[in-house]
């Protein structure tokens, strides 16, 4: 039997490098004549860019950078010399998980300090910028970022407004160009496929997971908009809203009115890169799994498409994960998982002995075999 051990992270309990050791420890007890691969996913949510540098063994490069809401912190970019490519994830500056829950304000949260490492990779020589959007704090349509590549934003007196302010987009009445822009190109991973307007847009649908409330999302709205209007007056080549802009608070929709800015699906690019395909094709049973497998799931995530590749080549996939719509979505087996009570102190301990007594109980039937 040959098996790949290909879980994404489950957030706020385990990364995925620390699932593909608890699948592993249980099935090499169970099985140990059997032979083992493993691939740790992600598919442009939090921690993408990291985990690839990981798998490709490139350089990490700390900068002293700024979180989203202007604190210090020690950011890093990953360096693919021979490329003269950067990698670097939103989330290690301008993430939700580096702010405290009372800090997650919209309205005052910047993507400046993501630009001070792009700034960085830039001048150690980057031509190319992968950006992995997800787990982002900020609504600002990527203005930080710019602003730390010398772009301007001013009020309605013609005075520079500073980053990390309050009420920034709202503020804003025009925007000065840099008498020169860097030479490089970007290519932003997300795990979505939302528009940054509408219904299903960054504002209403991602606004309150980064501490918008319900009162304040009509006003956003009205806000970003403005500066949509001002970004694109400002571009020599104006890209309008298109799928996945509504990623990361429109980092990539602002970015690419100024650079060649290309917007590519997480798990697909991370695929490719660390050759997945070659090892789901040498395997017989693939394990894979999220915190939650819902409608989301399936609009790009990393354990749906692997279960796409899967089946390509004719191999079996189960799926760990909580929720049932996994049972609905074709895999070979769904070991599902019970929610878990995040109040609970222990609730981490309690989580990896049911993730694996889960899995010893599938063994014990045989599932696998």
């Amino acid at each position: 039997m040959r098996f790949l051990i290909a879980p994404n992270a489950y957030k706020g309990t385990f990364t995925a490098l620390e699932a593909v050791s608890l699948i592993e420890e249980v099935l090499i007890q169970a099985y140990p004549s059997s032979q083992f691969a493993s691939q740790a996913l992600a598919d442009g949510g939090d921690g993408t860019c990291a985990l690839l540098a990981e798998s490709l063994g490139l350089e990490k490069i700390e900068c002293l950078s700024l979180n989203a809401i202007g604190q210090s912190l020690v950011g890093f970019y990953a360096w693919d010399k021979s490329s003269k490519t950067a990698f670097l994830d939103v989330s290690t500056c301008s993430g939700l998980g580096v702010l405290s829950t009372y800090a997650r304000e919209p309205s005052l949260t910047s993507t400046y300090g993501t630009g001070i490492l792009i700034q960085q990779a830039i001048q150690g020589g980057a031509q190319h910028l992968i950006l992995g959007l997800g787990g982002s704090a900020t609504i600002d349509l990527g203005t930080g970022i710019l602003q730390a590549l010398g772009f301007l934003f001013l009020d309605q007196n013609g005075r520079e407004i500073p980053a990390f302010s309050p009420e920034f987009l709202k503020s804003c009445r025009h925007i000065q160009r840099p008498l020169r822009l860097p030479e490089v190109s970007f290519t932003c991973l997300c795990d979505v496929r939302n528009p940054f307007f509408g219904s299903k847009g960054a504002v209403p649908v991602f606004g309150p997971q980064k501490g918008l409330k319900e009162a304040e999302i009509e006003a956003t709205e009205v806000s970003t908009a403005a500066m949509v209007e001002l970004l694109l007056r400002k571009s020599h080549s104006p890209v309008l809203d298109q799928p996945g802009f509504g990623a990361a608070g429109g980092i990539a929709f602002g970015l690419a009115q100024f650079f060649p800015c290309s917007l590519e699906y997480g798990a697909l690019y991370f695929f490719k890169q660390v050759n997945l395909e070659e090892k789901v094709k040498k395997a017989d049973w693939i394990l894979t799994g999220e915190g939650q497998y819902d409608s989301q799931s399936e609009e790009g995530k990393a354990c749906f498409e692997l279960k796409q590749l899967a089946h390509k080549h004719g191999k079996k996939i189960a799926l760990i994960a909580s929720g049932q719509e996994g049972y609905a979505s074709g895999f070979d087996a769904v070991l599902e998982l019970t929610p878990l009570d995040f109040s609970d102190p222990e609730y981490q301990k309690r989580a990896r002995e049911e993730f694996q007594g889960l899995l010893r109980k599938v063994i014990s039937i045989k599932v696998f075999d």
